[in-house]
This record gives C-alpha cells, structure tokens and sequence, in this order.
C-alpha cells in the first residue's frame, strides 16, 4: 500500500520542499576558515532555492564590519561578498544586540542591512527553523 501525500508523516525530504536554514556565525573573519566556508555554504544553500537566514553572535559580528584590511594577513577580504547576498535572496541577517555592544560597534559599521536582534529574539528566531548550522 503506497502513503498519499496528505497522510500526516509526509515525506518532508521530498523535491520542492522548501527548508528553512539558519546559518549562525560566532567566529571573527579571518585567522581561521569558518566565517569563508560559512559564506560559501550560505551562497550555495540560497542557491538551491531554500528559505536561508544567517545569524552573527559572538565575534562573528565583526565579520559584518565595514574597512576591514586584510593585506598584513596575506589573505582575500572577502567581506565585500555579504553585499552579493541580496542578489541570492537571502535578506534575513540577524545581529545580536549584546555582541555589538560588548564590542563596541555600531549598527551604521556595518557593512549591510541587518535586523539587530536581543538575545531572547535570537534564540525565538532559531526555534522557528527546520535547520541550524553553526560555523
């Protein structure tokens, strides 16, 4: 006997199912690979056509701050790629508001529009998602 597609426990995996990915950012940009790889997994997930938000808590705030130079590093600035997200839809950037602040950094720093969130708004956000990630 074959299960029809309004039964309950329909397959959720099925092609056209739209999943709704969070990807949390908690690592400042450079020094390490986490805040690149993050970005490419965002770009490739959003372009599958998914429901993609991304989060910035900890140091991962300052991978959204404007000017950053990375020459003395040896290593790309990718920090201008944020700016080509719109164009992949993704346009839900959350901002915790307690990582700005003890970090000193403003929302007009940053690099693209973000909603700056307080932490009980953060962890509300998480709780509505099919998928979290952290990087």
């Amino acid at each position: 006997m074959t299960q029809t597609s309004d039964r309950i426990g329909e397959d959720e995996d099925a092609p056209g199912v739209v999943k709704k990915f969070m990807f949390v950012n908690r690592k400042a940009p450079y020094g390490t690979i986490y805040a690149l790889e993050g970005l490419e997994v965002v770009l490739i997930s959003a372009a599958f056509d998914q429901d993609v938000s991304l989060a910035f808590l900890d140091d991962g705030v300052y991978q959204l701050v404007k000017g950053q130079q990375t020459k003395g590093l040896e290593v790309k600035n990718f920090s201008p790629t944020y700016r080509a997200l719109e164009g992949y839809d993704v346009e839900k950037l959350y901002v915790e508001r307690e990582a700005l602040e003890a970090r000193g950094i403003r929302e007009d720093q940053l690099l693209v529009p973000v909603q700056v969130v307080s932490a009980a708004e953060m962890a509300e956000l998480m709780e509505q998602q099919d998928l979290i990630v952290g990087f």
